[in-house]
């Protein structure tokens, strides 16, 4: 599918069946997001640019590569969204957080924002949008306008589960914006959840209803 990446490797996919077992425990579905989070955002930074620095090992100099340019922007939909954040800065300690507070109207399904927080310079950033769930597309697109309000020119959008309906919503609105996901499932029920899906994930995240 064009703009998507589909994450298949092995781990991500056994550990992706894992939480979608109805009866996995609260702390077993948070551990195993974060442990799937590291290996989606080793998929979604394959490409950072890098530069050729001097350093000394034990035993010669050397020229090395290191990251190049500033440092990444980590931008979680709260409240799901957390789930992934601490895993992916184990892997990349350095980034900077933006957080995006919305919230699904439950009549109209349109995300309400009450909470944004952003670094002042993400312009000149590459910013990653994190949320579990691409269902209806709305808090993605609501997240992604916020942050280009804010000035952010390079985004890419990482989820654990997609929608077609959502991925479709999401390429229309915001194009030059790429989607990184472990799973396209069939569509969405007449609540617009992912089926089949795996529940609402901040609830099984957290032990809420």
């Amino acid at each position: 599918m064009d703009g998507v990446t589909l994450v298949d490797h092995p781990l991500v996919q056994h550990k992706l069946t894992l939480m979608r077992d109805k009866t996995r425990s609260t702390k077993g579905f948070r551990q195993l997001l974060h442990e799937i989070g590291i290996l989606l955002c080793y998929e979604v930074t394959r490409d950072l640019p890098t530069e050729l620095v001097d350093i000394e090992t034990p035993l010669a100099t050397m020229r090395s590569p290191m990251l190049a340019g500033k440092k990444l922007v980590f931008a979680p939909i709260l409240r799901a969204g957390v789930g992934f954040l601490d895993a992916m800065l184990d892997l990349v300690p350095s980034a900077r957080v933006a957080h995006i507070g919305l919230y699904r109207d439950p009549d109209t399904l349109e995300a309400v924002e009450y909470y944004f927080k952003a670094p002042t310079d993400v312009a000149d950033r590459l910013v990653v949008v994190i949320d579990p769930m691409l269902a209806t597309a709305n808090s993605a697109i609501a997240a992604i306008d916020l942050l280009k309000q804010r000035g952010a020119r390079d985004l890419r959008f990482l989820c654990l589960l997609a929608a077609p309906e959502g991925i479709d919503r999401l390429r229309k609105a915001h194009p030059e914006v790429r989607i990184w996901t472990a799973a396209i499932d069939e569509g969405l029920n007449d609540h617009s959840y992912i089926v089949p899906g795996l529940g609402d994930a901040g609830d099984r995240m957290y032990g809420t209803r």
